[in-house]
């Protein structure tokens, strides 16, 4: 038999209400460690009872350094930096930005086929393995391109094929009428 589903309000009776605290922050403490092990993540959690009483659980860098942390992101993000932090965090950026070109340069050359000395063969077998899916992708893209274009040409030559049809029929009607325009001034001719 499963569990029924709580109302999620302020419990009335204050020994229910410190059982269920007491029981819930325990579940709360393991899921914040058991996420701290598992994804090897920054983490703190404080939490005060209707009493005051602290609990607090900080993974391995500690508390004072996840909320220092903490207190630089909030800075950054609410836009409160005064010049010198925003000064720095531009630099910041400029140079992160900097070195991704220069990543991004160096693996074009690399797979240009320049700059390859010093390349280990498992560095050159991913090089071929990515030219080989670029190759790929460039093929059938191309094989796309070829069967759009194939398709209109069939489309265009089998409309000028109707259009030939009709203009066969306009002539055939055109060269019966002089055939007959043709009679007619025979006969008008003999009588």
């Amino acid at each position: 038999m499963g569990r029924g589903k709580i109302a999620i309000e302020r419990i009335d009776n204050a020994t229910n209400r410190q059982v269920t605290f007491s029981k819930r922050r325990g579940g709360l403490m393991k899921k914040a460690r058991e996420l701290a092990i598992l994804c090897d993540a920054d983490l703190a959690l404080i939490v005060f009872s209707s009493t005051g009483r602290l609990y607090d659980f900080a993974s391995s860098s500690g508390m004072e350094a996840i909320l220092e942390r903490y207190q630089e992101a909030k800075q950054e993000h609410c836009g409160v930096l005064n010049p010198t932090s925003e000064a720095k965090l531009w630099q910041r950026e400029v140079t992160t930005l900097r070195q991704q070109v220069q990543n991004l340069q160096h693996n074009n050359r690399q797979l240009l086929g320049e700059e390859l000395s010093g390349s280990t063969v498992r560095d050159l077998q991913f090089l071929v393995n990515q030219v080989e899916m670029s190759l790929h992708s460039v093929r059938k893209r191309k094989e796309q391109v070829m069967a759009e274009e194939i398709h209109e040409l069939n489309q265009k030559g089998f409309l000028i094929q109707k259009e030939n049809i009709e203009l066969g029929k306009k002539l055939s009607i055109a060269h019966e009428r002089n055939i007959e325009l043709q009679k007619k001034e025979h006969e008008d001719e003999y009588t």
